[in-house]
């Protein structure tokens, strides 16, 4: 079973990297982008089957090492 795991910055917290790319649409005359913020997806073949556990383990997964909870939240997907 796949899970997905999506960790962005919390609401509040600055993403240069984000603003970076902002920018450099803008200076590629991308008009009309607002803000724009960088996260990063982790897909994880699990060997569990059953969805309710697979996104417990994933959820676990992202809690002790995927997310810095104190600036990122995350969210999972399982497929």
């Amino acid at each position: 079973m796949k899970a997905i795991v999506t960790v962005m910055l919390k609401n509040g917290v600055l993403d240069p990297q984000g603003k970076a790319i902002g920018q450099a649409l803008a200076t590629l005359g991308f008009a009309g982008v607002g803000e724009v913020r960088v996260g990063k997806r982790i897909e994880l073949d699990l060997a569990e089957t059953d969805p309710a556990k697979a996104r417990e383990a994933a959820e676990a997964m992202a809690r002790a090492l995927l997310a810095n909870l104190v600036i990122e939240s995350f969210s999972v997907e399982i497929v």
